[in-house]
């Protein structure tokens, strides 16, 4: 399998969120219908549970065990700090900084694919469970970066724990996400089968679609990257090179290969551009888009494909001294 660095970058996706973008710098009169945008949301979020859970299905707990542990434990500390860096040096709002938390803590389905097609072009094995590290990865960032948002709004006192953690997790895009990865996992690949047309295939086609009006949106805040522009840039490249390097590490100690290794990397190296926008945009409004979209889509997704992928493989190759 002959692996090409820049065929993600040019894929549906990501050139519709550039078209989304220059259409708004063009002044084009593009824009989606009233209802669509949250339509494309909910689908998107229940479409990700939904495949997560069925990949969960059937897995055997012992071999999955210190592996998911790991990963969701990186996840966890790499939002809690990414708020930290952006809010306390930063000096972002604490609605972006939360917003870009949850986005680096979360996870990339594209990186992830682009990572396992650089494997398979070095020839180089890796665990069958790794689809379920980014099941797993993917929502506990989340959960915690709109709890750290809400707990810390500006210009309020902090919020009791166990009042906001309900309204959390009752939340449209917490229901969608865990309660697709349940009704997934109870029903297994193939129960999966029946709803597959409607959320496995056109899934793609939907995620262009979304990423396409998030381009919009994103176009219209370019202006607000000026006064935060060279900080977001130097966190979007420097900070997943030391993700990547503790994702290999966790890999590494929780009894992965080298190839699960590199898989955990990238993983914690990432950051979400689907599943983050997508709760982020329900969960925080008043979050800037501009600022999360460009760092996870335009930044952090390019240079993972291009160099962060290789870069973490190397490491672990030198980590288990092969």
């Amino acid at each position: 399998m002959e692996y090409h660095p820049l065929a993600s970058l040019l894929s549906p996706m990501a050139l519709a969120f550039l078209l989304g973008v220059a259409a708004t710098l063009v002044r084009s009169d593009l824009k989606f219908p009233d209802g669509i945008s949250m339509a494309l949301t909910i689908y998107l979020l229940f479409a990700i549970g939904l495949k997560g859970g069925a990949k969960l299905h059937g897995i055997d707990p012992g071999a999955f065990l210190l592996p998911m542990l790991a990963g969701i434990v990186l996840c966890l500390l790499i939002c809690v700090w990414t708020f930290a860096i952006f809010h306390h040096l930063g000096r972002f709002r604490v609605s972006d900084a939360a917003a870009l938390a949850g986005h680096f803590g979360s996870v990339s389905a594209a990186t992830f694919a682009a990572c396992l097609a650089f494997l398979d072009c070095v020839e180089v094995a890796f665990e069958p469970f790794v689809p379920a590290l980014l099941a797993v990865m993917e929502v506990p960032a989340i959960v915690l970066a709109i709890y750290l948002a809400h707990r810390r709004t500006e210009g309020s006192s902090e919020k009791p724990f166990l009042p906001l953690l309900g309204g959390l997790l009752t939340g449209k895009s917490i229901i969608l996400l865990l309660g697709g990865m349940v009704i997934g996992m109870a029903c297994g690949p193939q129960g999966f089968k029946q709803v597959a047309p409607l959320f496995d295939e056109p899934f793609r086609g939907f995620l262009t679609l979304f990423l396409l009006e998030a381009g919009l949106v994103t176009g219209r805040r370019l202006a607000d990257l000026r006064a935060t522009g060279w900080f977001l840039v130097a966190f979007s490249v420097v900070m997943p090179i030391f993700h990547g390097g503790l994702g290999v590490l966790a890999g590494y100690w929780s009894g992965l290969s080298v190839g699960g290794a590199t898989v955990l990397g990238t993983l914690a190296a990432s950051a979400s551009y689907i599943a983050a926008p997508a709760a982020i945009r329900v969960a925080l409004p008043q979050a800037n888009p501009s600022l999360y979209l460009t760092a996870a889509l335009a930044i952090t997704f390019p240079f993972n494909v291009v160099v962060g992928i290789p870069l973490y493989f190397a490491f672990s190759r030198s980590l288990f001294g092969v």
